[in-house]
């Protein structure tokens, strides 16, 4: 096996400590056939879907990639900005206020860069990238709160994909969770306490994550756990009682249980019990996206207001927010401590020309 070196290396340059933000991803535009490749690629991971390849492999290229494309083009139009995705320019722009932070503290020793699980700019280009100016020591933080092996071990999966092909492997620091920070609880709460002082408060607060197969729960996945301990620490900063805030899961695909209760299923029903104006936030995205955008600011007003509920509001994602990005940054000084970089490679490289290295 012929393993790849790192283009554009020389022997004379810098060493670098490398910081890779992370998402989900995003298909190039809000096209049938733009969807059709990003879907694939999703949905084929099998940390994504956990049931048998053969049977699964039927299942998505002879009846999911036939018909869901096009349904959810249309649903990526209505959140499609004239930057495009509305994930990939808050990604890009929480990378950029890392950055910018990582360069007033570290000067040129840090170089911040963001990469998407599925779709562009690619996890491999991006660490490309990041070795090509030296990087030897890199930082991986994926934007998930709550581990899930779908997501977070997902991310692993692709940066050992990568690895496994390299000649030259940087250390390596994973962020897997932050799921109970104080300063992500406490963003979260400020977020909702600023949304109070606007709209003021409504009947209840409830909390959406995306949800996952119930399954993945029973096979030790504690991404449940996590959510619940996020909502549960978020409600007594706020100072919520137990009746005035819900947990519920959304999202779900195909005819498996998922995590409960529903979010959808819960705003049918809400109404019904006397609650008639609720606030929605979800604190297991870090930017707004399809799911936060459509799915709650949308789809799910219809199915509440519908059932008689008379105000619904959605709380932003923390995106950008400068309290996000302060907490970010607090991370990453973490899983920067203790390293440093050499600078000195005049030596290196006089013995490395020595050999007959050319560069």
């Amino acid at each position: 096996m012929k393993f790849k070196s790192n283009q554009g290396f020389t022997h004379s340059q810098s060493d670098k400590i490398g910081v890779l933000v992370t998402n989900l991803g995003t298909p190039e535009s809000p096209t049938a056939a733009a969807l059709r490749p990003y879907l694939k690629e999703f949905l084929s991971d099998p940390r994504v879907v956990e049931i048998p390849r053969a049977l699964w492999w039927f299942i998505l290229n002879l009846i999911i990639l036939n018909t869901r494309p096009k349904r959810s083009a249309e649903a990526y139009k209505t959140v499609w900005t004239d930057e495009g995705s509305p994930l990939l320019t808050i990604t890009k722009a929480q990378a950029t206020s890392i950055e910018a932070r990582c360069k007033a503290e570290y000067g040129d020793d840090v170089v911040v860069d963001f990469a998407m699980r599925y779709g562009n700019p690619a996890i491999s280009d991006a660490i490309e990238r990041m070795l090509s100016q030296g990087v030897r020591k890199l930082v991986v933080l994926p934007l998930y709160p709550q581990y899930s092996a779908s997501t977070t071990a997902s991310t692993f999966d692709a940066i050992a994909k990568d690895f496994t092909k390299r000649r030259w492997l940087p250390e390596l620091r994973f962020v897997n969770h932050y799921n109970d920070r104080p300063d992500y609880i406490k963003a979260l709460a400020n977020k909702v306490r600023a949304y109070w002082e606007e709209h003021g408060k409504a009947d209840k607060l409830i909390l959406s994550y995306h949800g996952i197969p119930k399954r993945y729960l029973l096979n030790g996945d504690p991404y449940h756990c996590e959510c619940h301990k996020t909502s549960r620490l978020l409600a007594e900063e706020l100072g919520l009682t137990h009746e005035e805030y819900m947990t519920t899961f959304q999202s779900r695909f195909g005819k498996a249980e998922w995590l409960k209760p529903y979010t959808d299923a819960t705003m049918k029903s809400l109404p019904g019990q006397g609650v008639k104006s609720i606030q929605v936030m979800c604190p297991g995205f870090s930017a707004d996206c399809l799911e936060t955008i459509e799915e709650i600011g949308e789809e799910n007003r219809e199915y509440f207001m519908e059932a008689g509920g008379e105000k619904y509001e959605y709380i932003p994602a923390l995106n950008s927010d400068e309290e996000h990005i302060d907490m970010l940054f607090g991370l990453v000084k973490e899983n920067l401590h203790g390293w440093t970089v050499s600078k000195d490679t005049a030596l290196r490289a006089g013995l490395a020309r020595a050999l007959g290295a050319d560069k």
